[in-house]
């Protein structure tokens, strides 16, 4: 008999649709010249004391597996910058677990709390992982549009309208990937009121907390009631310019982490030993780094910002993150056509909205974790583009 790998496969993964994300990335790699604004990683390496650190932890001989939660002395150190930076307070040991990026914490997070049928909400335009992790889980994905007249914001009347009785969690991703929105203090403390009203579990993806533009990030686990139901989801990867050490973390209620680090050793074992020493020096003697990298960042916000506005494509200011999400909408293309045109055409790699949820279309994401060089080349093809598409 003829082995036939669909009639094994599960419906479950094979109903999922590829990153929208790495669609345009893959593409782009195969072609010269091309500037690519598309994949959110910083394009500063890791600053040389923390890459010491990991350099120096191989050369004592630290090779072998780590505690499954991870080292104790990384977890004391979370606890320590949850607290420094947040003014969270964790215990270490019960309220912490180190992971393989933040996005392990995400889905171990969900699949320790989600029953088949259980809905899980999620603002959009978002992250691409939340989603599909959801479906994995046997949940239903609530999408809940935000939008840049109210600067892509979460409201209360929003999340009110989207909750029914087999709500059980709301995803809060902000700083916000595509959009760069954020929410301010007196913003989740509306939410919380809503919450509080209907017994809702929060899991609060922080991984781009450090890098806001003008006020501090307020965590909605410091809000009155908001403590024991949020699990706090952050990593390494954005702040300290980490992503290929691939490490994460999450901070939460003790009972829920148990649960989450169940799974997390029979799939992981632990996460990379090299990585974790590497992270004890980031957290102890990072914090320059960041406002270093942070300023960079803001630099190169305000041109990209000024340079869509000044091409006729309305930009939203983001506050947080390193993404611009112009609206496209006056060219009369959508988001797809445009970016794969641009992509083919001038030479430019930038992301559709609906990659991030049906309510992108209309705009594009793109990184401002590159270069000025690069860009203002990049925002020079793009303005050129534009002029020949209207």
């Amino acid at each position: 008999m003829t082995f036939k790998p669909e009639n094994f496969l599960s419906k479950a993964v094979t109903q999922l649709p590829p990153s929208g994300i790495r669609k345009f990335f893959d593409i782009a790699a195969e072609m010269d010249d091309v500037i690519s604004l598309g994949v959110g990683e910083p394009d500063f390496v890791t600053p040389w004391h923390i890459r010491d650190e990991g350099v120096y932890s191989l050369e004592k001989g630290h090779t072998h597996y780590t505690p499954n939660r991870g080292l104790s002395e990384l977890r004391i150190e979370i606890s320590n910058y949850m607290k420094r930076r947040f003014n969270l307070s964790y215990e270490p040991l019960t309220q912490t677990i180190v992971t393989v990026g933040g996005s392990e914490a995400i889905d171990i997070f969900l699949r320790s709390v989600i029953e088949p049928g259980d809905e899980v909400l999620i603002p959009e335009p978002s992250f691409v992982c939340y989603k599909p992790i959801t479906q994995l889980c046997g949940g239903v994905a609530v999408p809940v549009l935000t939008t840049a007249e109210h600067s892509f914001k979460l409201t209360a009347e929003a999340l009110s309208s989207a909750i029914t009785e087999k709500t059980k969690v709301l995803v809060l991703p902000y700083p916000n990937n595509p959009t760069g929105g954020i929410m301010t203090k007196e913003d989740l403390e509306e939410i919380a009121e809503v919450i509080r009203k209907h017994d809702i579990m929060i899991l609060s993806d922080e991984i781009y907390a450090e890098l806001t533009y003008g006020r501090k990030h307020i965590s909605i686990a410091s809000i009155d009631g908001m403590y024991e139901r949020t699990m706090v989801v952050s990593g390494f990867s954005k702040a300290y310019a980490m992503t290929g050490w691939r490490l994460g973390y999450a901070c939460g209620h003790p009972d829920i982490i148990t649960q989450m680090t169940k799974i997390h050793q029979y799939a992981i074992m632990s996460a990379p030993t090299t990585a974790q020493y590497a992270a004890i020096e980031a957290l102890r003697n990072g914090d320059n780094d960041i406002e270093v990298m942070r300023e960079e960042y803001d630099s190169r916000r305000k041109i990209i910002v000024s340079g869509f506005n000044s091409m006729g494509l309305d930009c939203f200011e983001p506050e947080g993150a390193f993404y611009a999400f112009p609206s496209i909408k006056s060219t009369g293309l959508s988001s797809g056509d445009f970016c794969e045109k641009l992509l083919y055409s001038n030479k430019v790699a930038v992301i559709p909205g609906t990659a991030f949820g049906d309510c992108g279309e209309g705009h594009i994401r793109c990184s401002y974790a590159y270069s000025l060089e690069n860009i203002n080349e990049a925002l020079e093809r793009i303005e050129s583009f534009v002029k020949k598409v209207r």
